[in-house]
């Protein structure tokens, strides 16, 4: 079991390094490109939304494929657009090709994190998948950091090469190691679907969408943020970066911790607010250096800890639906980058510090914890 969540794993540290790494290395793509840093955003926004249209669309039409199919299948695509995001030689085809990047990201982690669970032990559940998680966690701990050094040493393109690179080897890892699981060809694509048909679903989906992009209302700026207000050298940008990592590390397990001992509903809860809350200690305190690179790592640590509950609200909430539901959430997961990501920018483009962006990012955030509150009194008032 531990070698086939490694192998989930890895695919999960390609995906978090083509969707992270992007945040260090925006300064980079901007100046190459000779675009404003906004600007660039797009190409945060745009995977957000390539994930988003493939995470449904995929998992859907791979229903009578086995898992482990699926998942090499998805990272040889992955593979295969990040070339043509390497090779694309303007904005436009840029914002093309990296939309096309981001199709297989919600579908990978969709149908993992229910491989996870079918693999873990009873009651570790959550746990199985803050595993596969790691992979993502991992990616910014020494992906991020690696690609941010590899952009400003040689190129951004020499960045994504190697995030290719990983598509390929996490394919084989999949190959190796993942149990032949039989395909569920017992449910049909109405019964897989029906989930959606109900007004919880759509709660959690909102919650997801809104609440995450907290998150990325932070990270989507934080390298401007750095150099212009904290002061912080370029150069040491990498080292933001790995802080901003090592907590998403952390706070991948201990959101799992949280996951299985909790109801997943309640740790959603906590884990936005947390998240408001350090976002405005960031914004009050980023001028001030030693705070600028602890809360990097407090931040990171608390954002992350909502991981592994929201992947586990979707499939204990969906029987039946569990990949669609999966798949969805990592598809939200992404609307919230995109919204974090856009709504960010504006307080920018209006002139305000690079700092600005931490108010929006915290009420984006409350507004996820209040949508996980309503979800739970739904359910109360279902059940009584």
């Amino acid at each position: 079991m531990n070698k086939s969540l490694l192998a989930l794993a890895v695919g999960g540290l390609a995906i978090g390094m083509t969707e992270f790494a992007m945040m260090g290395l925006l300064p980079d793509i901007a100046k190459d490109l000779a675009i404003s840093i906004p600007k660039a955003g797009n190409f945060i926004s745009t995977y957000a939304l390539g994930v988003v249209v493939g995470a449904p669309l995929l998992v859907m039409s791979s229903n009578k494929y086995a898992p482990h199919k699926v998942l090499m299948a998805l990272m040889l695509m992955f593979s295969i657009f990040h070339v043509l995001f390497v090779l694309s030689p303007n904005y436009t085809t840029l914002i093309i090709s990296r939309f096309m990047s981001g199709l297989p990201h919600g579908a990978f982690f969709g149908v993992g994190s229910v491989v996870a669970t079918r693999l873990a032990k009873q009651g570790k559940e959550a746990q199985a998948v803050a595993i596969m998680f790691a992979g993502l966690t991992t990616a910014n701990l020494i992906g991020v950091p690696i690609s941010t050094y590899i952009g400003q040493e040689y190129t951004w393109r020499t960045a994504y090469t190697l995030i290719a690179s990983l598509g390929i080897i996490s394919a084989l890892a999949i190959f190796i190691w993942v149990p032949k699981l039989e395909a569920d060809k017992e449910t049909n694509l109405k019964k897989k679907t029906a989930f959606f048909k109900t007004p919880i679903a759509w709660v959690l989906v909102a919650l997801i969408s809104i609440g995450t992009g907290g998150l990325f209302a932070w990270i989507s700026y934080i390298a401007p943020m750095m150099t212009n207000i904290a002061q912080i050298e370029e150069a040491k940008i990498p080292i933001i970066m790995t802080l901003v990592g090592l907590g998403m590390f952390l706070g991948n397990f201990v959101g799992g911790k949280l996951a299985d001992t909790f109801p997943p509903a309640k740790a959603v809860i906590f884990s936005f607010c947390a998240m408001a809350t350090c976002l405005i200690i960031v914004y009050y305190t980023v001028h001030i250096q030693w705070m600028a690179y602890a809360m990097s790592l407090i931040t990171g640590l608390v954002a992350f800890t909502i991981g592994s509950p929201l992947q586990m609200l979707l499939i204990n909430n969906a029987k039946g639906s569990e990949m669609l539901a999966a798949s969805a959430g990592q598809a939200s997961f992404n609307i919230g980058n995109a919204l974090g990501a856009s709504l960010g920018g504006i307080p920018i483009t209006m002139g305000y510090g690079y700092n600005s962006p931490e108010w929006v990012g915290a009420g984006l955030a409350l507004c996820g914890a209040f949508l996980a509150y309503t979800f739970i009194q739904m359910k109360k008032k279902a059940t009584s």
